[in-house]
């Protein structure tokens, strides 16, 4: 089964704002270690570091604790009698 639209953007929208300060973080880390190297060999170093990062700590995190808003489900409450 395939996610909805809406899902994807859901996902889309909570992945940017968690990778978004750490890309931040990790360019203010890695400007004054290569001064004079050229975009893309700051590139080259940043991108394992940020792909390892997504892939151990932030999807994990988001789905644990946005899973349900990125699925579109509603907290349910118990109606007590």
């Amino acid at each position: 089964m395939q996610p909805s639209l809406a899902s994807r953007l859901r996902m889309a929208l909570v992945m940017s704002l968690a990778v978004y300060p750490i890309v931040t973080l990790y360019l203010y880390i890695l400007m004054p270690l290569t001064p004079g190297w050229e975009m893309w060999q700051r590139s080259l170093v940043l991108v394992p570091f940020m792909a390892t990062t997504i892939v151990m700590l932030i999807v994990p995190f988001i789905s644990r604790y946005f899973g349900a808003f990125i699925a579109g489900k509603r907290k349910s409450t118990a109606a007590t009698a």
